[in-house]
């Protein structure tokens, strides 16, 4: 300390200063911690069942899903695979191939992604989805409604990135 005119000085950063640092460094990993979780779910994931891969990507501030790829994406007749089961009559004909099946996945602070819905075109019904990164290479996809005391977890398995993309019917 230094004594100037009567009053004591410190050389040493004030405490309102050192505060507005720590904060700044908080802020800053939280913002690269979300950049992160972006990149670590992003990417094109096989299903559960191996038949299937959806695209995840961000889409605003959230992320969503579509499926890029199925193992038959036609039925025995050759006819293109559609949402028939949708509870939405005007949505039927929808081909599976590109179907939206994850929306309004929001980041949570501790590194996973919940609040959003997903949609198994198998049975046509939606649930919550929270998504959690196990490794570079699996993602913990669980399924609940409004609690997750009675949930339903999958492990998806990110996809090659030489994954042939279905193509969307027109």
């Amino acid at each position: 300390m230094k004594r100037q005119t009567g009053t004591l000085v410190s050389r040493q950063p004030s405490a309102r200063v050192a505060m507005a640092l720590v904060a700044g460094l908080v802020a800053s990993a939280a913002i690269a911690g979300t950049a992160m979780a972006r990149e670590d779910i992003a990417g094109i994931w096989y299903d559960d069942t191996g038949r299937g891969a959806v695209k995840l990507e961000s889409c605003g501030p959230n992320f969503c899903g579509r499926i890029v790829w199925l193992s038959k994406a036609t039925n025995g007749r050759g006819e293109t695979l559609r949402d028939h089961n949708n509870p939405n009559g005007a949505r039927r004909n929808r081909p599976i191939c590109g179907l939206p099946v994850i929306w309004g996945l929001r980041p949570q602070s501790d590194g996973t992604w919940d609040q959003g819905r997903i949609y198994d075109p198998k049975v046509g019904k939606s649930y919550d989805v929270a998504i959690t990164r196990l490794s570079a290479k699996r993602l913990r996809i669980t399924g609940y409604l409004g609690t997750k005391l009675f949930s339903k977890d999958l492990i998806w398995r990110r996809a090659p990135t030489s994954l042939p993309l279905c193509q969307t019917p027109t």
